[in-house]
């Protein structure tokens, strides 16, 4: 850390909303992180409890329920505390521990949705040797995998943030410190941070997706080779939760970074990263817990609510 810096105290300029509408946002703002922690909290203890759960496919859910619930909270009691107490400043700590925590849990989101593409595919390509192909063991290294490359990843922009200067009343016009942000506010040539963003960063982006993307084509390949409304159903049935979350995650992520470059482009940066960080993590157990019967039967049993499809 650069000495002039340690002391440091940035000013978020928050949300681009009308004083007298701030009450409003506080508490619609509150009321969608309350649903996202308690909403990836049940999905997470559901995971926990049912025995019929205990599967890759929901091991890597629990595991993306965390990480939404982190991602949220990196950014959101902030933003709710800058809200109610109208202070905006953070400290140059602060900001550097949220720049490395987004990029984290952002990158985590990224390969846990990769390494659940590739659990459906081969759940749809190959359901004989499903048991044998997604072990324990295999899924344990895909998950510490995704946590040890987010942390890389995460460590290698902060690291090299914090080598930059910044100037004293340093302004960031966001309601967090998001990256590109942090470093159009920095008084150094930024050059090289913004180089490895747009080559190193784009690649950790694009491989996943491609990764995804394969998978989807090769799984809609095998299902329409011999189409059905029964195979197409249940191919559906199995994959459509995560296709869901997927569109979901990289719609809003297109958002933030490619069409927000155009017309006002920082009031739709920060509608974006809403969307990412707020609605996205908060939408996910809303769309696993209503399109699964599994989460639905689990749901059940734990408030002992009779189900007339489980139960005689």
């Amino acid at each position: 850390m650069r000495p002039e810096n340690q002391s440091s105290e940035f000013l978020l300029l928050g949300l681009p909303i009308r004083p007298e509408q701030q009450g409003m946002f506080f508490t619609l703002f509150l009321g969608m992180y309350l649903t996202t922690v308690l909403g990836n909290l049940l999905i997470i203890l559901l995971i926990r409890l049912d025995s019929r759960l205990h599967t890759p496919m929901y091991f890597f859910l629990s595991h993306l329920a965390f990480s939404d619930i982190s991602l949220s909270s990196v950014t959101v009691p902030k933003m709710l505390m800058n809200m109610q107490t109208q202070q905006q400043s953070i400290p140059y700590v602060g900001c550097i521990s949220q720049v490395y925590f987004f990029i984290f849990f952002g990158c985590l989101d990224n390969f846990l949705l990769t390494v659940m593409a590739y659990d459906r595919y081969v759940a749809i390509c190959h359901p004989l040797h499903y048991a044998t192909t997604m072990r324990e063991e295999l899924c344990i290294i895909l998950v510490a995998g995704s946590w040890f490359f987010s942390c890389i990843q995460a460590l290698l922009h902060t690291l090299l943030v914090d080598q930059l200067s910044f100037c004293a009343g340093t302004v960031i016009p966001h309601f967090f410190c998001d990256l590109a942000a942090v470093l159009k506010s920095s008084c150094s040539d930024t050059s090289f941070n913004e180089l490895l963003i747009l080559t190193e960063g784009a690649l950790v982006l694009i491989l996943p997706l491609s990764g995804i993307l394969g998978s989807y084509i090769h799984m809609a390949g095998i299902v329409l080779k011999v189409p059905s409304f029964k195979r197409i159903s249940k191919a559906l049935s199995t994959c459509g939760s995560h296709l869901f979350v997927v569109c979901l995650y990289y719609g809003t992520i297109a958002g933030v970074y490619f069409f927000s470059s155009s017309g006002n482009s920082q009031d739709k940066d920060i509608i974006a990263s809403v969307m990412y960080m707020v609605v996205t993590p908060m939408l996910n157990p809303c769309i696993y817990s209503l399109r699964n019967k599994d989460m639905k039967h689990a749901l059940r049993k734990i408030f002992r609510v009779k189900d007339p499809l489980w139960y005689g």
